[in-house]
């Protein structure tokens, strides 16, 4: 006899299943965080964009890192060479290229010393408990919730557009050169999404399965959004910077 619970077990269809994903980088991606809306309406300091620079390539250089753990659970040649191309998108195929000499860059754009951000020295505690708590979620949960989690580039071109015309327009003070990591990550973040989402629909057969991988990306999104949290506030003995003229906005 069928129950009435039964259908709470039934797997959405796959346009369901897609727009629960979708739905979960439309309400919490962390285009929305406090910190980011300040960026983008030119409201930070140097000071602050410099912290957040610097916290961020704590991220940016755990990405391959936790890509590689990825590409270890993929049971196939053909998924394994799609997704080692994005360790090479960020380590580059050697020195000089990739993603994170491109956040160096920004970095040095920024007035920030490229020792300084390689020894990791001002990363944020919480900033490192974020990123830590991904990598480790990559390392230990099923590849379909790994590659779930990585969803947020669904989100990520329309940010980095976002981004690109925030710094041309409000932090001037950064030269062009420095914005190369955004503009290159539109057609990546693209692209990564379109192959990510086909293989999230296809694996997660059950509603449990589906179910996991929504909440997969929802932790994502978590880390993200904590990761901004530490940056906003900061080390307790941080100052702003009243040396610098019109109380360091830098316009």
């Amino acid at each position: 006899m069928t129950t009435a619970l039964a259908p709470l077990t039934e797997p959405w269809s796959p346009a369901e299943f897609e727009a629960r994903l979708r739905a979960v980088g439309q309400e919490r991606y962390h285009d929305r965080h406090p910190f980011n809306v300040r960026m983008h309406e030119g409201d930070l300091t140097p000071q602050e964009v410099r912290r957040w620079i610097a916290n961020r390539f704590h991220y940016q250089r755990h990405i391959p890192v936790k890509d590689a753990l990825i590409t270890a659970k993929l049971d196939s040649a053909r998924l394994r060479r799609m997704w080692v191309r994005r360790i090479e998108d960020h380590d580059g195929r050697q020195d000089g290229e990739g993603g994170i000499e491109r956040w160096l860059r920004l970095g040095e754009a920024a007035g920030l010393d490229r020792g300084s951000l390689l020894s990791g020295e001002s990363v944020l505690p919480g900033v490192r408990l974020a990123v830590e708590g991904y990598v480790n979620f990559c390392r230990l949960r099923p590849a379909l919730e790994a590659v779930a989690a990585s969803l947020t580039e669904l989100n990520a071109p329309d940010l980095m557009r976002r981004r690109i015309d925030a710094f041309e327009r409000h932090y001037p003070w950064i030269a062009p050169s420095g914005l190369a990591y955004f503009r290159t990550r539109v057609d990546q973040g693209r692209r990564d999404s379109a192959e990510a989402l086909p293989l999230v629909l296809e694996w997660a057969r059950t509603r449990e399965d589906q179910e996991r991988a929504v909440a997969a990306l929802t932790f994502k999104c978590d880390v993200l959004w904590t990761l901004l949290d530490a940056v906003q506030q900061g080390e307790p003995w941080e100052h702003r910077d009243r040396s610098e003229p019109d109380g360091g906005r830098g316009r």
